[in-house]
């Protein structure tokens, strides 16, 4: 699946999140010079996930977010739980409510 130039500077931040941590949507558009709502239109169309790893991508005030385009309160819940299941393996934790329980995990040094 070809992706655009704007896609493929996404994906090269994100691949830069180390296992462990998490960013923001909104720390990505700063380093980007773009908007929250753009890098998630690009991680909800990412065709190198796990790989590209968007699941470390979440909300700003440390909630889980949507995950392979489906919203964090999607009736389903299939992908957040994926996601959950993705950063818990990872030492990533959220509580029962969906936000991150250590904000130390927060990361943001990209290298543009």
């Amino acid at each position: 699946m070809p992706v655009s130039a704007y896609q493929e500077r996404v994906y090269a931040l994100v691949s830069q999140i180390p296992s462990g941590r998490v960013t923001t949507y909104a720390a990505l558009s700063a380093a980007l010079a773009s908007s929250p709502r753009a890098v998630g239109g690009a991680l909800r169309r990412n065709p190198f996930a796990p790989e590209v790893p968007c699941h470390r991508v979440v909300c700003a005030n440390g909630a889980i977010g949507g995950f392979l385009g489906e919203a964090q309160d999607a009736p389903s819940g299939i992908n957040q739980k994926r996601k959950l299941d993705l950063l818990r393996g990872e030492g990533v934790l959220f509580d029962g409510k969906g936000d991150l329980v250590d904000l130390g995990r927060m990361w943001s040094a990209f290298e543009v």
